[in-house]
């Protein structure tokens, strides 16, 4: 196995592994930002609702956790620690975004944003698990002829972070314009933001329900 500075002086030591590393950013950025598969930018949305620009360190340190749990279900699968039943993980991950866009509700109800940092960042890891999980075979697939592993990662958890930091900063960038602009409360604007989210989850619940 790799350590991680050996994976990092591969990276800028051969230009294979150099191109190999972008390869799998694209891939992270086009995992994370592809519209056919919306459910990352469904669970981003309703992770990032409550918030605002000021708060930014808070959103932005949930989305690295969920980065980094993302990555390490895929390193647990590539490396065969862990195997996990594929139609259970297509369900849960709705249930995940319904979850998160549900407990923004809580921020509806108290003035504060101080509903539960560990909560918060609890969950987020482990709502991280589950969407890695999600796409760990296809990964696993990819990185079947590969013998470095930690490139790959590295570069796919590069790829994701800049991805969710993009949607991140386009829901802040909307939060802006409607609560400071347009002057809508925060409440109602989180209220209906989730309440919309959960609207386009709940067919994908259906549809991935195990039967």
């Amino acid at each position: 196995m790799f350590s991680l500075e050996q994976g990092l002086m591969a990276i800028f030591e051969n230009k294979s592994s150099m191109q190999e590393f972008w390869f799998y950013i694209k891939l992270g950025l086009d995992h994370v930002l592809d519209f056919g598969a919306y459910d990352h930018i469904l669970f981003l949305s309703a992770l990032a609702v409550p918030f605002t620009f000021k708060q930014w360190k808070r959103v932005l340190l949930l989305a690295t956790i969920f980065t980094v749990a993302h990555c390490t279900s895929l390193a647990f699968s590539v490396y065969e620690v862990a195997t996990v039943d594929v139609g259970l993980i297509e369900f849960l991950i709705p249930v995940t975004i319904l979850l998160t866009a549900l407990f923004n509700f809580a921020y509806v109800y108290k003035e504060t944003l101080d509903v539960g940092l560990i909560l918060h960042v609890l969950a987020t890891a482990f709502f991280g698990l589950i969407h890695g999980f999600g796409f760990s075979n296809y990964f696993k697939m990819l990185m079947a002829e590969e013998e470095d592993k930690i490139t790959p990662l590295l570069g796919f958890a590069t790829g994701i972070e800049l991805s969710q930091v993009t949607i991140i900063l386009m829901v802040l960038t909307i939060a802006f314009l409607v609560l400071d602009l347009l002057k809508v409360k925060k409440k109602i604007f989180i209220a209906v933001a989730s309440i919309l989210i959960i609207a386009i989850t709940i067919p994908l619940l259906i549809a991935t329900f195990p039967m």
